[in-house]
């Protein structure tokens, strides 16, 4: 160990080349001294080992043991380790010396600071010794002073302090015998609030010692001033002019007096009627029928800072004044309020029932907003009167005036569009010029109620706003906006409009007048739009804008579309009948007016059949305006050059009947009853597809029936049947073309000719190559 001896202080020249760096070393040098002063593990243990701390070869254990660690260093090691462990270890010892020697020396300074420190401590708290001891001797003189003045002064305080209660007293006696004369003048000055103050001072003592004749005649003389004054503020209350502050003084001030509540409680609500009952007069001469109706707007401004302001203060002031009369006092006040506010409400009723037409709902909306919203601070105020609850169901019953005001508007916005669309279609024939054609007409008539139900959405969803106090009741986020705007506005709207457009189906004496066939086709057209897209489109649009919250059940919209098509489908149907009845009454007088019997031999085709064939081509065309093709059967070659003869009928039966050979001439009309049992029904009323080969086939198949029943009624010669047969020809040319199956037109032209053919006196047909040349020339 003689290594100890190292060098002197710091690592000087005599350090060892190998010493570690001064971070390791400072390192080492604190765990020894954690070691030294008993702290947990030093710092200085191999990372990561865990020595166990009763080892007596862990050199930095509590039990180390040195002749057991040479012992076991001899044992295990060889001789090159033991000479390599003891260098390392007198390395470790003059590390471990140097960095003993530079702690102490960094440290010195401290330890002599903290000398002198100490020094001077002990010799600053000798001189607060001595302070403390000469202040402690002072406050003892203090002390003994103070109480020697209290001995002196004791008697002297006691006597003060029954002069000052002596002094206090006679003050008390002094505004007593001087508060008849206060009372006097401030009764004079009209300040009543000061009189009343000094009663309610001097009160109690009176009572008290009204027993002593002075303090007995001070109370007599307070009592007949104070009966002057109530009489005073009676009749001030009672004299109509003041106002609601000024009213609630003089109300306050008699109570205090101890007038009877009860019977100021009258007189209060009296004379609050007789003000409230003015402004609702005045309100009512602006109602009367020679004044002009006022705008609601300012209606209802007036009335809500007029009456309803006024009814507001009367209710804060009788609360804040009786609020002692308890349940019968409340009653009163209910009565009170309930009864002018049912008045208040019938005036507002009254102007709102002015307000007509489905215009812009901004004003009325606005009227109503501020007559709800003044209408809440009352309703708080005295919430059993009902206000908020009345003025809410005028609210509700004006929108839902207003919504069956937009919807009359619709009606007569749809009725407008249909006047003129008959003008239109009038225009052109009076005029001698063409007009606009079905298809712009029914762009327009669709554009324009579409343009009015999306202003009439537009106008009743203000009634909604977020800004308006009533749009958050449960009838306009509910009710209002599923049965009112989309069941009664919309849903109404359309199943009026669909009516309305049934009612054409009704016979002109029914209607009063014959109905346009292009009217009738334009509205089917519409309805079947309205079926296919339109419907959707404005329910949609509906249920976007007003989402509400009720679950009642509505109409869905296969419901509404079902009613449009079928409403489409009637007037489509009755399109057909009156088109072929035009065309039937022309067939019918052009048979009954003519004398088939001595009729000439026939030369040209007969101009009414023409005609038929020029109206029926019209037909087509304005059908195809709005409507499509539609599908046809296959069409034969010679469609158009089969010509009838007498015989067809026969010949057709010929094909159901093949085996049916007579072998003597038969009678014509049971060849064609049987030929009838076996041919094909023509139903001649069958429903009409929205299409426009469906259309002409209908209108085609009424006339023809119609033909056929004027020829059986009718009694023929040669000539006239073959005028017959050239007619049936003819419109076999042109008929053809317009059916869905040419063999409908062909059966039916075949009954036409063999009914005449069976009237005929002398059935001689007409060469079919004369009747195709008399029908091309014709």
């Amino acid at each position: 160990m003689e290594a100890a001896a190292g060098p002197g202080p710091g690592p000087g020249p005599g350090a060892s080349p190998e010493e570690p760096e001064a971070p390791e070393r400072r390192r080492k040098a604190h765990g020894m001294l954690k070691l030294y002063y008993g702290l947990p593990e030093a710092e200085a243990a191999a990372p990561g080992a865990t020595p166990d701390p009763r080892d007596p070869t862990d050199l930095n254990g509590a039990h180390f043991d040195p002749e057991v660690f040479l012992d076991k260093l001899r044992k295990e090691c060889p001789l090159a380790q033991l000479m390599d462990s003891e260098t390392d270890m007198v390395r470790q010892i003059r590390a471990l010396d140097s960095d003993m020697q530079t702690l102490v020396y960094e440290n010195y300074n401290k330890f002599i600071c903290a000398t002198d420190t100490i020094r001077k401590m002990k010799n600053d708290f000798r001189k607060m010794e001595d302070e403390m001891d000469r202040l402690a001797a002072t406050m003892a003189v203090i002390t003994d002073f103070s109480a020697r003045i209290s001995a002196t002064l004791q008697d002297r305080h006691e006597r003060i302090t029954k002069l000052a209660g002596v002094h206090a007293l006679l003050r008390k006696l002094q505004f007593l015998f001087e508060l008849p004369s206060r009372l006097t003048k401030c009764v004079e000055l009209g300040a009543y609030g000061q009189a009343v103050r000094y009663q309610g001072r001097a009160r109690a003592v009176l009572q008290q010692y009204q027993h002593l004749p002075s303090f007995r005649a001070i109370q007599d003389d307070c009592q007949l001033i104070t009966a002057r004054l109530a009489q005073q503020l009676r009749h001030k209350f009672r004299d109509g002019g003041a106002g609601a502050p000024e009213l609630a003084e003089c109300v306050e001030l008699l109570l205090a007096l101890g007038e009877p509540a009860e019977e100021l409680c009258d007189e209060f609500l009296a004379h609050a009627r007789g003000r409230l009952e003015g402004e609702l007069g005045s309100l009512e001469a602006e109602l009367g029928p020679s004044s002009p109706a006022p705008d609601v707007l300012e209606f209802t401004d007036r009335g809500g800072s007029g009456f309803v302001s006024g009814l507001c203060q009367v209710v804060a002031s009788y609360q804040e004044l009786f609020s002692a009369q308890g349940p019968a006092g409340v009653e009163k006040l209910v009565a009170f309020a309930r009864e002018l506010g049912s008045r208040y409400f019938a005036l507002v009723e009254r102007r709102l029932a002015r307000e007509q037409g489905s215009g812009d709902n901004s004003l009325l909306v606005r009227a109503l907003d501020r007559f709800h919203r003044r209408l809440r601070a009352p309703g708080t105020m005295l919430p059993a009167a009902g206000l908020t609850e009345g003025a809410t169901e005028i609210v509700e019953r004006a929108a839902r005036e207003r919504l069956g005001q937009h919807l009359q508007g619709l009606c007569a916005a749809f009725s407008g569009c249909l006047t003129d669309v008959r003008q239109a279609l009038a225009a052109p024939r009076l005029a001698g010029k063409e007009g606009p054609g079905l298809g712009e007409l029914l762009a327009s008539v669709s554009g324009a109620i579409l343009g009015h139900i999306k202003a009439s959405l537009a106008a009743v969803h203000l009634f909604t706003a977020k800004d308006v106090s009533f749009s958050n009741k449960a009838y306009f986020r509910g009710e209002f906006c599923s049965q009112g705007v989309r069941e009664g506005l919309i849903v109404g709207f359309i199943r009026s409009m669909c009516q309305t457009a049934r009612g054409f189906c009704d016979s002109p004496s029914e209607k009063g007048g014959a109905t346009p066939p292009a009217l009738l086709l334009l509205l089917s057209r519409l309805c079947l739009d309205y079926e296919t897209s339109t419907i959707s489109y404005i329910l949609t649009l509906t249920d976007e804008q007003f989402l509400g919250q009720d679950h009642s059940p509505v109409t869905p919209v296969s419901a509404l579309c079902g009613e449009a098509r079928e409403t489409a489908r009637r007037l489509l149907t009755h399109y057909v009948k009156v088109q072929g009845l035009v065309v039937s009454q022309m067939l019918r007088k052009s048979v009954e007016t003519r004398d088939w019997l001595t009729t000439l031999e026939p030369r040209n085709v007969r101009a009414v059949m023409k005609r038929v064939v020029e109206d029926t081509t019209a037909i087509d065309v304005q059908v195809g305006l709005l409507y499509e093709e539609g599908v046809r059967k296959a069409q034969s070659s010679d469609s158009s050059k089969r010509t009838f003869s007498v015989y067809s009928s026969s010949r057709q039966q010929g094909r159901y009947a093949p085996s049916y050979t007579p072998s003597a001439p038969m009678d014509t009309n049971l060849l064609s009853n049987i030929q009838k049992l076996f041919s094909e029904r023509i139903d001649v009323f069958s429903p009409v597809e929205f299409n426009k080969v469906s259309v002409l086939t209908g209108i085609i198949k009424i006339s023809l029936k119609t033909l056929l029943e004027c020829v059986r009624l009718r009694t023929f010669g040669r000539y006239g049947l073959q005028q017959v047969q050239v007619d049936c020809h003819f419109l076999q040319l042109y008929l053809w073309r317009f059916v869905a199956d040419e063999e409908l037109v062909h059966l039916l032209l075949d009954e036409v000719v063999a009914s005449a053919a069976l009237r005929c006196l002398d059935p001689v047909p007409m060469e079919p190559s004369v009747v195709e040349v008399i029908c091309e020339r014709g």
